[in-house]
């Protein structure tokens, strides 16, 4: 049972993401992202840099076809059983215990990592767990995991207790963005060019997952981006690996990522690299008749008609403006397969 907690006015009126929903979430009222009271649906040691304690945040304000966390990202709607609800001061407690424990200390772990799902839904939920791990250790590390789909105000609160940020790109151009994501790219980039531009000594790293035919040509646009704000800036491309609504789409071969790499050399950057599992097979999909007028590139349509086949019933995708956005079938697609 939930108790009193200082972060409960945050969520009466919820505006922590993009969407403003403005809906009370306390008294059970839903936005786009149907997530009610914070919710953790795991947390452990994680050996991907990072090292870290990892609590993964359940719910997501994106609804991206190509989530490999989709069994969290896309709770409450699919139903898979998450830890639920836990004391801020309890989880605090867990967190800090299991950093100093043997495996910890053995694995490297030196900070608590927030991932998802999209922990900004949680914002002061998870604010609340770092003041009090803080108290339990004063200089304890913070990562958090995101989208960046998030307000410029909840920005700023994030920059305040984090020590390093791990941050997505999905797509530059809005038409392939809003088809991937059912969200804008507009508040992904701005947020993006704030952090390397006033926080880069918290910029862990921007993560781009490569996705043949629907983002592949997004590349050189995302990495002529960054390499404006910063050269210096470290970039990540990871391999795509068929999983939710492309679940049979193919992976990203070799050659796509390493030509990634190059791109972004090519674009001025300075530290990209990849990583990954290669090569996987799979089928692209067919591209649905009269999305031709709907969306602006081949891409964005291959990337919609996924979303159509797997229920979506809005085209243009965007989930904000979206009618259907409480009866959304993608947030209860089970996919067959995972990778």
């Amino acid at each position: 049972m939930m108790t009193e907690n200082a972060f409960l006015k945050d969520l009466e009126k919820c505006e922590l993401c993009e969407h403003r929903c403005r809906v009370n979430r306390m008294k059970g009222e839903t936005g786009v992202c149907k997530v009610t009271i914070p919710a953790v649906a795991s947390a452990t040691l994680h050996p991907a840099p990072p090292e870290s304690y990892t609590v993964f945040m359940a719910g997501c304000n994106l609804k991206c076809l190509n989530c490999q966390n989709w069994t969290i990202s896309q709770y409450p709607d699919n139903r898979f059983v998450q830890r639920g609800f836990i004391d801020p001061a309890e989880l605090a407690e867990e967190c800090v215990e299991q950093l100093g424990s043997i495996s910890g200390r053995q694995m490297g772990a030196d900070r608590i990592f927030f991932s998802g799902g999209e922990p900004t839904l949680h914002l002061p939920y998870i604010e609340q767990i770092v003041e009090e791990a803080r108290k339990i250790s004063p200089v304890i590390k913070v990562n958090y995991d995101t989208n960046g789909y998030m307000t410029h105000e909840s920005l700023i609160r994030v920059l305040n207790f984090t020590t390093s940020i791990t941050y997505d790109l999905k797509a530059y151009h809005n038409d392939v963005h809003l088809a991937l994501t059912g969200t804008s790219s507009t508040p992904v980039l701005r947020n993006a060019t704030y952090i390397g531009k006033y926080a880069k000594d918290k910029l862990w790293e921007y993560r781009i997952v490569v996705i043949p035919r629907i983002n592949e040509n997004e590349i050189k646009h995302l990495t002529e981006f960054i390499a404006d704000i910063d050269p210096s800036l470290p970039v990540s491309f990871l391999a795509f690996r068929p999983n939710f609504l492309l679940q049979y789409h193919p992976g990203a071969p070799r050659m796509l990522m390493e030509r990634c790499v190059n791109i972004a050399r090519r674009s001025g950057l300075k530290n990209a690299y990849w990583s990954g599992h290669t090569g996987i097979s799979g089928k692209v999909a067919d591209i649905k008749n009269g999305f031709k007028e709907i969306y602006l590139s081949d891409e964005a349509r291959l990337a919609g008609s996924y979303a159509f086949y797997g229920g979506c019933r809005t085209h243009l995708r965007d989930c904000k403006a979206c009618c259907f956005n409480q009866e959304c079938q993608v947030k209860k697609y089970i996919p067959r397969l995972s990778t």
